[in-house]
């Protein structure tokens, strides 16, 4: 049986599933002390989960890639022209979630919160912007 695409207010609401589950990771799992997550592994575990809700998002308001793999040029290219404010909202999320987050593991509390609320300003424009 072939698998079904969502529909872009599904991959909206799977967006912020993401976004929730990076949450729970950080709240339950990182150890927060001081302002500080002590566990790096969670911390990338965490900003790998909220930057990839981010990309289910935006993948399915933006579409397809005609040729090859999608990468942050190409989100770039195509957020430049709809809306400047959200380019620098997609540029902090994928600086401080999938670089600073998921490679680097930092760990700071507030480091993670600009990083969760650019996320979320990045899947509400994509909510906003497909409501009927």
């Amino acid at each position: 049986m072939a698998k079904q695409e969502l529909s872009i207010q599904d991959s909206v609401g799977e967006a912020k599933r993401y976004l929730d589950n990076a949450k729970e990771i950080l709240r339950e799992k990182a150890g927060k002390e001081d302002g500080y997550y002590q566990d790096a592994k969670y911390v990338k575990m965490a900003g790998h989960t909220a930057y990839t809700g981010v990309l289910f998002a935006l993948d399915r308001y933006l579409g397809k890639k005609t040729k090859g793999r999608k990468d942050v040029d190409w989100y770039k290219q195509n957020l430049s022209g709809l809306d400047k404010k959200i380019l620098h909202a997609f540029l902090t999320a994928h600086q401080v979630l999938h670089l600073d987050m998921a490679y680097d593991g930092a760990g700071s509390a507030d480091l993670a919160k600009l990083g969760m609320q650019e996320a979320e300003k990045l899947i509400d424009w994509v909510e906003t912007r497909t409501a009927a």
